[in-house]
């Protein structure tokens, strides 16, 4: 099956085209330009580049959240689009299970956490059997940076962390000497990932209409906070 990931669910924007196992082709940019920008020209380019034609693509890939609100839409709305245009399936995946794909192949828990702003992170915890295939230990979530370890149980084993807030958790839990953080090339969520996450079959099976496609943003945008406080401080009219 021949799967094109892509994802702009944080800062960095990417790309891929993978066919059984074998990177086809992959983009990854992160600098201050905007998803807005960069996805589909960085689409175009990829497939141009590695001579792909988009109809022999069989499965459309997206990471679905958490992340950024903006970005979610932007990389949903590119998924539909290329949808409706091509006639192709498309599944959302969870942004931290795709990410969490970057170290599938390692023995341990796998931990990928997002900056979700005022000292929390989006996570969830993985465990990889060193075959390359996840099993999920908690579901995604927001939490206090401190929290993001709480379901790695098993002391005997490493503990990997990935994602753009990574780094951030490393500083806080480098004393356990079980934490290891992700080295720069397998940080970021990368569209080979979603395209890996998307191939595994409880999500190969969810496959569908691009009309269908749902984003997940685990907690409510700063702009729906705000409406919610002012309601409550107006006797929630």
């Amino acid at each position: 099956m021949r799967i094109l990931g892509l994802d702009c669910s944080a800062k960095s924007t990417s790309c891929a085209v993978v066919e059984e196992g074998v990177i086809l082709a992959e983009s990854f940019v992160n600098t201050k330009l905007t998803h807005s920008e960069t996805l589909l020209p960085m689409i175009d380019g990829m497939l141009q580049a590695a001579k792909i034609d988009l109809g022999s693509v069989d499965l459309l890939a997206v990471t679905h959240g958490p992340g950024s609100f903006t970005g979610l839409r932007i990389g949903a709305a590119a998924i539909k689009g290329l949808c409706a245009g091509a006639g192709l399936p498309c599944v959302g995946v969870s942004t931290l299970e795709a990410t969490a794909y970057n170290l599938a192949h390692e023995r341990g828990y796998v931990v990928p956490c997002m900056d979700a702003r005022r000292n929390q992170v989006y996570t969830a915890t993985f465990f990889a059997d060193g075959s390359g295939a996840l099993k999920r230990v908690s579901e995604d979530e927001a939490v206090a940076a401190e929290e993001a370890l709480r379901f790695c149980s098993d002391e005997k084993m490493p503990i990997f962390l990935l994602g753009d807030g990574g780094r951030m958790c490393y500083t806080i839990h480098n004393g356990n000497v079980r934490v290891r953080l992700a080295p720069p090339h397998l940080l970021s969520t990368r569209g080979s990932a979603v395209a890996a996450c998307a191939a595994a079959p409880e999500n190969r099976r969810r496959a569908g209409d691009g009309a269908a496609l749902a984003l997940h943003y685990i907690r409510l945008s700063q702009a729906q906070r705000e409406r919610q406080e002012r309601q409550k401080s107006n006797g929630g009219m």
